[in-house]
């Protein structure tokens, strides 16, 4: 018989796929695990229980939440329901506004801000402006394009009209008049929207047939003849609304539209309100189309080291320093496409933007790489490609380098990232119920939680090691604890005076305990599991063997509980012998281990705790005998 002893450092590889159990030679192998749930893994190596959530409010429905920083000192979190926005600061609502959207569209939201100004479009709703006039008033109007005072908007035009022999011939030059077509272009949706002739604008003011409309002079037109030089404005009830957009070098861009899905339109250089393209001059309004061998649907803009631009099947370069008409160069650059299906939005991690992929099961980083002079999208969930299933929505805590990622399922996939030092890492956390949506204000991350079909607005908080949970002080012991309606039917886990006591079930919002505490923190339980990968060495050289778990040697940090399985079922540690447990450990864990097992892709130990205690793991040494 021969022994292997090896010491585990890090888990800066995250959890990885089962698929990975006959590569022993990898890094990711020798830095990873099978199976790390409800935990954080720090970028120094070691891993912790991930902090509770505290719970905030009970929110209208179902919806996403959406972050919104006026300045370092004053931002605030909008929270989007069927119809309906609630704006907090600090975890307190401050203002409800009725909105336009039901809780269907507001998955294809896309938004983007600029000082105290969020636009917020959607291909099917006339895009909203939300305003923020004082920190208490707040103001959700729709855009509007610069006007300048000949009652001129200097709005996107587009030429509908397929047909490139249709003429419109206008029956005069001024005041109300009808225009005729030679073809049928009109729809009686035209009423209320704008068109142009001979460069001239006029406003639709009566429908007679689709050959046939009444227009009311807003400019004077040169000539009465036929013409085909006409179009009419980009955006209207019945020809769709603005897909995205993004400010970009001093330039409110608009991305696609329902009737547009690969056309670009970039305002007037310092006037972000005028499209007014002119003679082409450097500071005038551009527009083009992405046209390529495949379908460019725009989904998302985002502002970068270039403008970039995301498709159902292409990641687009537009580039121009400055950016001008002369100037401005559209490259594509990878093959990839984000989701069609609904909106992630796109977040920066140190100059890479991550976005979901097309397919749904790979999450991205399109990163501009100096050598080539161009961007890669290099998939990040690679050697985790389990862990990621149908993202609904991502936001990046730059404060503990945590990218959150919801999934459709309900489960939270979280990223340890710190680029320069090569550090991606996952982990899912789960919860007693489905995460919805997130978003992370200023320092705080905030969850749309659904729980036995209330939906509720919760924060990570490292004070509490349960879900959805309360803290309540009394300077009098007491017995009974109320304010927990929203946990109402569900056992509780429960901390009074700072010991893990029996669990009870919620009724009339209250729970009664067995003895009288002055500081409580009720919440929900949840479990974090810890499931090494087989030792390598043993796992490479051949099957057929059987090994035996000798010893293993835990290396802890400000740890109050463990409970560990060696081989014969999970046990609770003692980790302060000669102490009352109540105060955290630091330092080595010494175990043994009895049992032979012939499975090689098993973990030989495994931690599994669902007590409401700080948890960390620095390293684990293990010694394992193997029968030759």
């Amino acid at each position: 018989m021969s022994r292997v002893r090896q010491v585990k450092t890090t888990f800066t590889a995250g959890e990885v796929s089962r698929k990975l159990l006959g590569r022993g030679d990898l890094r990711a192998y020798e830095n990873g695990a099978l199976n790390l749930r409800n935990l954080f893994i720090h970028p120094t190596g070691g891993i912790s229980r991930r902090d509770g959530l505290y719970y905030v409010d009970t929110l209208a429905g179902e919806g996403r939440l959406i972050d919104f920083e006026f300045n370092t000192q004053q931002v605030y979190l909008i929270v989007l329901t069927d119809e309906q926005m609630d704006i907090y600061e600090n975890g307190t609502k401050i203002e409800t506004l009725v909105t336009p959207w039901t809780e269907e569209q507001i998955k294809q939201l896309n938004w983007t801000q600029s000082a105290d100004t969020l636009l917020i479009c959607h291909p099917d709703v006339e895009p909203r402006q939300l305003t923020r006039l004082t920190n208490l008033t707040w103001e959700l109007t729709t855009w509007s394009f610069y006007t300048s005072q000949d009652d001129v908007e200097h709005m996107p035009f587009y030429s509908y009209s397929y047909n490139d022999q249709m003429t419109v011939t206008p029956e005069s030059t001024a005041g109300t008049y009808y225009v005729n077509a030679n073809g049928v272009p009109f729809q009686a949706e035209h009423v209320g929207t704008r068109m142009r002739i001979y460069g001239k604008q006029v406003k639709i003011v009566g429908y007679q047939a689709p050959n046939r409309i009444q227009v009311e002079g807003v400019e004077t037109l040169p000539s009465t003849d036929a013409t085909t030089d006409w179009d009419e404005q980009a955006f209207a009830d019945f020809r769709g609304w603005p897909i995205s957009a993004a400010f970009h070098q001093d330039r409110l861009v608009i991305g696609g539209s329902k009737s547009l899905p690969n056309r670009l339109w970039f305002s007037k250089s310092g006037n972000l309100w005028n499209f007014d393209l002119g003679e082409g001059l450097d500071d005038e309004g551009i527009e083009f189309a992405i046209l390529s061998d495949q379908v460019n649907s725009i989904r998302n803009l985002f502002s970068g080291r270039h403008l970039q631009v995301f498709t159902s099947g292409a990641e687009w370069r537009v580039s121009g320093d400055p950016l001008t008409p002369q100037t401005v160069q559209l490259n594509r650059q990878t093959r990839v496409g984000s989701l069609v299906d609904r909106t992630v939005p796109p977040v920066d991690v140190d100059g890479a933007t991550i976005f979901a992929a097309r397919t749904g099961s790979e999450l991205r980083e399109f990163i501009f790489t100096d050598i080539e002079q161009a961007y890669q999208s290099n998939d990040l969930a690679l050697v985790a490609s389990h862990i990621i299933k149908d993202p609904v929505d991502q936001a990046f805590d730059k404060k503990n380098r945590l990218l959150h990622l919801v999934l459709d399922d309900g489960t939270l996939a979280t990223l340890t990232i710190y680029r320069a030092e090569q550090v991606s890492a996952w982990t899912l956390q789960e919860t007693d119920g489905k995460f919805l949506s997130v978003s992370v204000v200023g320092e705080t991350v905030y969850f749309m939680v659904e729980r036995n079909g209330n939906i509720t607005l919760e924060t990570f908080d490292a004070g509490v090691m349960t879900d959805s949970a309360l803290i309540g002080e009394s300077e009098t012991p007491k017995s009974t604890w109320t304010g927990l309606d929203h946990l109402e039917g569900k056992t509780v886990s429960i901390v009074a005076d700072g010991e893990h006591v029996a669990d009870k079930i919620v009724a009339s919002g209250s729970v009664t305990l067995d003895a009288a505490a002055s500081d409580v923190v009720i919440g929900l339980s949840y479990t974090h599991r810890i499931g090494p990968l087989p030792p390598s060495a043993i796992s490479t050289s051949g099957s057929g063997r059987a090994v035996r778990l000798v010893e293993a040697i835990f290396r802890l940090e400000d740890t109050q509980k463990m409970t560990l399985d060696v081989g014969r079922g999970l046990k609770s540690v003692v980790l302060d012998p000669y102490g009352d447990g109540s105060e955290p450990v630091s330092g080595d864990i010494r175990v043994s281990a009895y049992g032979w097992r012939r499975s090689l892709t098993e973990s030989l130990w495994s931690i599994e705790q669902s007590d409401p205690f700080p948890f960390t793991l620095l390293s684990v040494t293990t010694e394992v005998k193997v029968n030759d």
